[in-house]
């Protein structure tokens, strides 16, 4: 497979799934805005989704008011915004268009739909009214498209090569979401109702909500979310499943390619230490250094990927 063909797949997937990604964070910001007594308020609420989505310079070289309707705005339908969920659409579908014939017609349909839906879309017609329901949709139609992929395209090169994509950037998200609340899942946090709800909001970002309750069959632990979402392989949004995926996709292409040894062996030697971590430890010498590391990590990730397989 060419290099340009493995890339485009790769982005396809990747910003399909940021584009979800950056919905349930805009999720977040919502539902904590909703919080009582949310301490810093409104403004700090949607400033920590900025930060969390490693977008708070480019919102400020707009020179906008950091209102939740101008961030809203920008993390949703900003067409300059690369990371927006309008952008990240478009830039998914994009990539799908010059790969075409490596695509299956339901996947191209599933994509193509949703950005010929999402196009003209507004900013005034997702008001705080209607926010939940656009986020809905979004989540819906990466479902779909995820779907698509895994019911209908051939186990070769270009099925890794999406599930490299699709994975990292979830894993990276993940680890976002967590280091944006790491705060309230440390010892000695208490039981408060504003933490409670914090945590209800984190599992609530991630889907986690019902599975949480089904795993652990007992109220909200504060070592339990964190574990359910760093090391529970049953979890499909957790850093363990998603570098799992990694480093199996990674696998299964250098025994189709003869290619990828090095990547494989940077993956292991980057997440293998999930297998080993206890979350007790973790919580105590520093959940949120690890946080910044597996952020680092995921990145270096991408690009080792990118230069062994000659991504153009």
């Amino acid at each position: 497979m060419l290099g340009r063909t493995a890339a485009s797949l790769f982005w396809m997937s990747r910003y399909m799934e940021r584009a979800e990604n950056i919905a349930r964070l805009t999720e977040v910001g919502y539902r904590s805005a909703l919080t009582p007594n949310s301490g810093g308020g409104h403004r700090e609420d949607w400033r920590s989704i900025l930060v969390a989505a490693g977008c708070l310079d480019a919102f400020e070289a707009k020179k906008r008011p950091a209102t939740p309707e101008a961030i809203r705005a920008f993390l949703l339908l900003d067409r300059d915004h690369p990371s927006s969920v309008r952008s990240c659409v478009e830039i998914a579908r994009n990539n799908a268009r010059s790969v075409r014939t490596a695509l299956t017609s339901e996947m191209w349909e599933a994509l193509n739909s949703t950005w010929n839906e999402l196009a003209d879309l507004q900013p005034e017609r997702i008001g705080p009214a209607r926010l939940p329901e656009f986020l809905d949709w979004v989540r819906q139609r990466s479902a779909m498209f995820r779907g698509a992929t895994i019911g209908t395209l051939l186990r070769t090169e270009g099925f890794h090569f999406s599930q490299i994509g699709a994975f990292l950037e979830r894993a990276d998200n993940t680890a976002r979401i967590l280091k944006m609340k790491y705060a309230v899942l440390l010892p000695g946090t208490g039981s408060s109702d504003r933490n409670a709800y914090q945590w209800e909001t984190i599992l609530r970002s991630v889907s986690a909500h019902r599975s949480y309750r089904h795993f652990f069959q007992e109220a909200y632990r504060p070592n339990n979310i964190a574990e359910f979402l760093i090391l529970r392989q049953e979890m499909p949004r957790s850093l363990r499943y998603c570098t799992d995926q990694v480093q199996a996709s990674l696998a299964s292409l250098v025994e189709l390619t003869e290619r990828g040894q090095m990547g494989l062996a940077l993956a292991g030697a980057r997440y293998g230490k999930l297998a080993q971590v206890q979350i007790d430890a973790l919580l105590r010498d520093g959940l949120g250094a690890f946080l910044d590391q597996f952020i680092i990590d995921t990145a270096e990730m991408a690009e080792a990927v990118a230069d062994e397989f000659h991504f153009v």
